[in-house]
């Protein structure tokens, strides 16, 4: 009995002094992922991008030495869902959290802002940027409004007068339209707005309305199942529209999708390629998916996207720390309000926050698909006012 006694008095102080693996030496975080919804295709390697970044700091000592606890779930792309994850997580008290679509980043920006909790996602919604609407909310890719003002810039400067936003029949689908709309009708230009049905195996009737209109440019904010569809569609009608391609088409999977239907499609990427030759991804990204046995070709560009929005979230927490800070939201928001060309190894433009602007990235390249691979067309070009 003595000797069982004692064994519980070392247990005990052991614990008191940090010697187990006592959850309050681990920095918790949160997120959602839509791996089985409708933007999957591109979710599910966004999410593995995230998730493989933490397993690489936990193996290299963390932060600080104390490891990422991540807890996340599939949300399938429903908003109840995400607001019921973000509930539980934030009870176990995370300090930082990954979203992804617009609906549900729109939905939780208030709640995110009284709990104090910085939130990053793969929506760059115009709102999500203004601090004064998301005070907790930082965007890492150029804002949507942004990237279509920049493709509006291309084809005005190309002799284009009008426009077609085909875009996803969401919050998504619509972010950009209205910026769009007022960038176009400033600079002389028109810009007629078109939903894509959702599951529509056919855009005939859709590109009707473009060709009525007059459009020269076809601008698509949607992933890349819809949009390779879209691409086959102008190619069979014989169209001489260009398309161009926003974000979350702009990836290997919508020319895998499109076959020679893809070429000579443009795609505004705020991000850079798997073989772009990218420091940050020749120097980090690729010998850890090497050795991890992971083909980065095959996951693609949204990849880099979650591995890049997940190490700027590390990289606040770690600069809160090395300031000997306590290690709150509240101190990695500041943190991250004063990053000033934060580097992201030229995957994208350097980054920058205020306390009045969270839209860290105004800029994109601007690659065309030959051959099968997305090509370079210019460097980086910033949106105009």
């Amino acid at each position: 009995m003595k000797k069982l006694l004692l064994l519980v008095i070392v247990l005990l102080a052991l614990a008191a002094c940090g010697g187990g693996n006592d959850e309050e030496d681990t920095i918790k975080l949160g997120g959602i992922h839509d791996l089985t919804g409708p933007t999957s295709d591109a979710g599910t390697p966004y999410a593995d991008g995230i998730r493989d970044y933490i397993k690489f700091v936990n193996a290299n000592g963390g932060v600080d030495g104390r490891q990422i606890d991540f807890m996340s779930q599939d949300y399938a792309y429903a908003v109840d869902q995400a607001e019921q994850l973000y509930s539980q997580y934030t009870s176990k008290e995370i300090i930082g959290f990954q979203g992804w679509g617009t609906g549900d980043t729109e939905a939780l920006r208030g709640r995110v802002a009284e709990d104090k909790i910085p939130f990053m996602s793969a929506s760059y919604s115009e709102t999500l940027a203004d601090p004064a609407e998301a005070p907790y909310n930082f965007l890492v890719g150029t804002s949507y409004s942004g990237q279509f003002i920049i493709a509006l810039q291309y084809a005005k400067d190309n002799g284009a007068t009008t426009v077609a936003l085909m875009h996803h029949d969401s919050p998504f689908g619509t972010s950009p339209l209205a910026d769009g709309k007022a960038w176009a009708e400033a600079n002389g230009m028109e810009v007629i707005g078109i939903p894509m049905p959702k599951g529509a195996s056919d855009f005939t009737a859709e590109l009707t309305q473009v060709t009525d209109a007059g459009a020269e440019y076809i601008v698509v904010q949607n992933v890349s199942s819809p949009a390779a569809t879209l691409a086959k569609d102008i190619n069979r009608l014989g169209m001489d529209t260009q398309m161009i391609c926003l974000n979350w088409c702009s990836d290997e999977l919508f020319v895998e999708l499109s076959g020679d239907a893809a070429e000579g499609v443009i795609a505004a990427s705020p991000f850079a390629f798997v073989n772009s030759g990218a420091s940050l991804i020749e120097d980090e990204i690729r010998p850890y998916t090497e050795e991890a046995g992971i083909d980065l070709e095959a996951k693609g560009v949204h990849y880099i996207q979650g591995w890049v929005t997940m190490r700027l979230m590390v990289d606040g927490i770690r600069e809160v720390v090395a300031n000997g800070d306590e290690l709150t939201g509240e101190n990695i928001h500041a943190a991250l309000e004063g990053f000033t060309n934060y580097s992201t190894g030229d995957v994208t433009t350097p980054l920058t926050f205020t306390s009045s602007d969270h839209a860290g990235n105004k800029a994109l390249r601007l690659y065309q698909v030959k051959n099968g691979v997305h090509e370079q067309m210019t460097d980086y070009i910033k949106v105009s006012d």
